[in-house]
């Protein structure tokens, strides 16, 4: 029997709860916790929306597809991926061969209540950021869905019953939690 990866990356348009879950997954699984998009900023010193701002999406992308080439060759990381990182063919391509994918999916209702009092957000700075939203779900869904070994609703009560759900499926898909994957009481 061959060892699961070991590492979990989360995948899910902005807003679908990449962060929060991650991290409370990575707690549960004692493992270590990246966001892409912090790493990003950590390594270039600015923030996301200033790096639209000055450069562009398309540079973004591609030092988004380097620091997804980056992360992917750690071992016992929970990863929260930016939401545009599966636009890139490679990056898919790196997430799906060093780990186990797990699609947040969400309703555009609920991505548009989650991210409407965020202004960090440059794909949202638009007169109609629910028509942006379902435009973003149209283009991106599918890859979401080509590059995921699992995908989970994040539409359930709570944060902690969307992470318990991600680790009774990991556990079915073979990927050891153990004692991890029990309940806690927080």
């Amino acid at each position: 029997m061959s060892t699961p990866p070991a590492n979990i990356f989360l995948v899910g348009l902005m807003g679908s709860g990449k962060t929060t879950i991650g991290r409370a997954l990575a707690k549960r699984l004692n493992m270590r916790f990246v966001d892409a998009d912090h790493e990003i900023e950590s390594r270039t010193g600015a923030s996301i929306t200033l790096i639209f701002e000055i450069e562009g999406e398309a540079s973004f992308r591609q030092r988004e597809a380097d620091v997804i080439r980056d992360l992917t060759q750690q071992q016992g990381i929970v990863l929260a991926t930016g939401g545009g990182a599966i636009l890139n063919e490679q990056s898919r391509r790196s997430l799906r061969e060093h780990g186990i994918v797990v699609y947040l999916r969400a309703s555009v209702s609920s991505l548009v209540q989650r991210t409407s009092h965020d202004r960090q957000r440059p794909l949202l700075q638009t007169a109609d950021p629910r028509a942006r939203i379902e435009e973003l779900m149209r283009q991106r869904a599918p890859l979401y869905e080509e590059v995921a070994h699992i995908t989970v609703e994040t539409g359930r009560p709570n944060m902690q019953s969307v992470v318990q759900n991600i680790l009774s499926q990991l556990e079915l898909s073979g990927w050891p939690t153990g004692a991890a994957a029990s309940t806690d009481s927080a």
